[in-house]
């Protein structure tokens, strides 16, 4: 079955770095997009970034451009998300999520606990 599998959360201090991973296996049809989200506790889970899996269009939720970049390997069906300058808002599960057409997600992985202290 189609597994997404996040890794790479944890704890870091404000204005630190992390780097996160999505590696998708079990797939019955071609990546379209791959995408990050996250949901702070009491909030509605909420879009960080996506990748059109051709490599041409990127996207980014104004409140992380500029600190978060999105990258692909498409021979390992995996995701990154490089977090810098880290904010205490920035504390969530973060979410991936793979998309097989423009309809939307299909699937998400089981999310990965990223916490910033000030």
């Amino acid at each position: 079955q189609v597994q997404l599998v996040e890794s790479g959360g944890g704890l870091a201090q404000a204005g630190g770095s992390l780097r996160l991973s999505c590696a998708a296996s079990g797939l019955t049809f071609s990546i379209y997009e791959m995408a990050w989200f996250r949901q702070a506790p009491g909030k509605e889970r909420e879009f960080v970034s996506a990748i059109r899996w051709t490599g041409d269009s990127i996207w980014y939720a104004e409140y992380v451009k500029g600190r978060f970049t999105i990258s692909r390997d498409n021979a390992k069906n995996t995701v990154y998300l490089q977090m810098n300058s880290l904010k205490p808002e920035d504390t969530g599960v973060y979410y991936c999520g793979v998309a097989g057409s423009r309809r939307g997600y299909d699937y998400w992985g089981q999310g990965t606990q990223v916490t910033v202290s000030s």
